[in-house]
């Protein structure tokens, strides 16, 4: 299935190294824009530096896969220390595949972590390997994003994983839309 999800999360940092051992994961494809840091944004979102440290702490091999141009990726990816793929051309295959290969990792240990169906899910699905939605961060006046995300709204988890709590309930529609209650 091209759209298919292994789990879901508010954040990335409520992706934990033990809920990543269970699914025999061992390195993440990261995303950048909503998912690590709110769009555009030259700084990592609050708590994502310490999440990054804890996945080294913890042996999960990490790298950074953007469609976004070389000087943001390359500056957010020295800020953070990891390595990056700019350019990737999301969802194609190119930057998962150069990815995998600087990991070090076979495929089945492998899993990309974004926010966008269309790139990133649809990318993790097109190369087989397991995909960790997240919640886009921030929110956002453009245009552009909003049309994405009403587009993508069918396509988004109804239920959303919150650490050793299993599943919840989540208002996802709201998130991605950025109504107001």
């Amino acid at each position: 299935m091209l759209f298919s999800i292994t789990a879901a999360f508010n954040t990335v940092t409520d992706i934990s190294p033990d809920m990543l051992a269970k699914l025999g994961i061992r390195g993440l494809i990261l995303d950048i824009d909503n998912t690590l840091a709110d769009h555009n944004d030259p700084q990592p979102a609050e708590g994502v530096v310490e999440w990054i440290e804890r996945m080294k702490e913890n042996g999960i091999r990490m790298i950074i896969v953007s469609n976004n141009f070389y000087l943001r990726v390359k500056l957010f990816s020295e800020l953070v220390g990891i390595d990056c793929v700019r350019e990737s051309k999301k969802p194609f295959q190119k930057g998962y595949k150069l990815a995998a290969m600087r990991l070090g990792l076979p495929k089945r240990a492998l899993a990309a972590v974004g926010d966008q169906i269309f790139t990133d899910v649809l990318g993790a699905n097109l190369f087989k390997i397991k995909m960790l939605y997240t919640l886009p961060i921030g929110r956002s006046d453009n245009r552009f994003l909003k049309l994405r995300r009403a587009i993508e709204a069918p396509f988004i988890p109804k239920r959303i994983y919150c650490g050793g709590q299993g599943a919840v309930e989540h208002h996802t529609l709201n998130a991605i839309t950025y109504k107001e209650n």
